[in-house]
């Protein structure tokens, strides 16, 4: 049997960007216009984006960490507030929790969807809880009306960590204005990408303005508003912000990227199909069909290798396949595993669920630019491995 990829094979990257020439041409056009900054990009993006979603207001900011972090801030959910979430997530959830100066309180996901359980995020409320913050794992909609209701009935706020979930919707709403704030993230891996970046989505004008001031160091104007020809070059600092702004150069790839965001999109419901016919007689468990009413964003497409019905531990297979030439990752090891988070009373057993898709998860190569020759090699790999 061939364990390697045969020389003229490229490497099959886990989840490059789609880039084209008119994104190219976008950033260009900022390059040689003299302002790189935040400016009158950033702001189109902000606008198109909230238009995009629904929303009355879009900040748009350096990571979807700072989006959480700044979201949390407007709020008011600091020092002995206590804020409940999943362990199957990106540390940053956690640690926009910590920066907030509250306490993260984690609860298990649902095993169907990976997504955090109403259920189990029911029994950690506390009186020190102040809010909910659900995650889209990979782009499946959490159950916004049972978090929704959970909130209403203990006067809590919701904040959802929309990473993956640029694109998704629950009953024809789009994530964005499905809770207090959504904050997502532009990261060169996500399904829009501004190489590096975030955007806080939010109905709450008050937050929204706490928002935009708090991003740029506290300060009540910024750099365009001062030094366009119109401008003044005085403002004042109202508060001790965060240097959480995004640059004209990034909004000017994400307004492109936002113009054929359904484009790419649609590519990815191809390959995702492909991937979903392809391994249907292989003993992986793949990603749940979207509940009635929900799109999907199909950010990524995760499997379980579980070795007691495929005979393959997750890492062995991983290393089978990048010797086959094919990229893959994992999303994620679960918080409650990491040493630090010893710190918040965590330890190992606490969350079967999030604990098993820990074990065993591993996330294909997906990407809007992935031709259907190299989603057929990654197939094609794993039946050779597991057939």
């Amino acid at each position: 049997m061939q364990t390697t990829a045969p020389s003229s094979s490229p490497f099959i990257s886990f989840a490059p960007p789609s880039i084209g020439f008119g994104d190219v041409d976008a950033v260009v056009a900022v390059l040689q216009s003299g302002w790189l900054t935040t400016g009158p990009r950033v702001r189109e993006f902000e606008a198109a984006f909230a238009e995009y979603v629904g929303a009355r207001h879009a900040m748009a900011v350096s990571s979807c960490t700072a989006a959480l972090h700044l979201s949390l801030l407007a709020a008011g959910i600091g020092p002995g507030d206590e804020v409940v979430t999943t362990p199957l997530t990106f540390c940053a959830t956690v640690n926009a929790i910590i920066h907030a100066g509250a306490t993260p309180v984690l609860a298990d996901v649902d095993r169907h969807t990976m997504n955090l359980s109403p259920d189990a995020a029911a029994a950690a409320i506390t009186p020190r809880t102040a809010a909910l913050l659900p995650v889209h794992f990979a782009g499946r909609p959490v159950d916004v009306h049972a978090f929704r209701a959970l909130a209403s009935r203990h006067h809590l706020l919701v904040i959802e960590d929309a990473a993956h979930a640029v694109g998704a919707s629950v009953d024809a709403v789009r994530v964005g204005v499905t809770a207090d704030s959504s904050c997502f993230s532009f990261h060169a891996t996500k399904n829009l990408t501004t190489g590096e970046g975030g955007m806080v989505t939010t109905d709450r004008s008050e937050w929204a303005d706490r928002i935009r001031v708090s991003a740029l160091h506290g300060m009540s104007r910024d750099g365009w508003t001062r030094y366009a020809r119109e401008g003044t070059p005085h403002y004042d600092v109202v508060s001790a912000g965060y240097k959480y702004n995004m640059t004209d150069l990034q909004a000017a790839l994400g307004l492109s990227q936002l113009t054929r965001f359904e484009a790419l999109q649609a590519r990815r419901e191809v390959i995702w199909q492909r991937y979903d016919e392809g391994l249907a007689s292989l003993p992986l468990l793949r990603p749940a069909a979207p509940e009635a009413g929900t799109v999907h964003a199909r950010h990524l497409y995760t499997v379980l290798v579980d070795p007691a019905l495929c005979g393959w531990r997750r890492d062995d297979l991983a290393q089978a396949l990048r010797e086959r030439g094919i990229g893959t990752s994992i999303h994620f090891r679960a918080l409650h595993l990491h040493p630090y988070y010893a710190t918040y009373g965590c330890a190992p057993g606490m969350f079967p669920h999030a604990e098993h898709i820990s074990a065993c998860t591993l996330s294909l190569p997906l990407s809007s630019d992935m031709p259907l020759d190299a989603v057929d090699r990654v197939v094609d790999a794993l039946h050779a491995l597991l057939g």
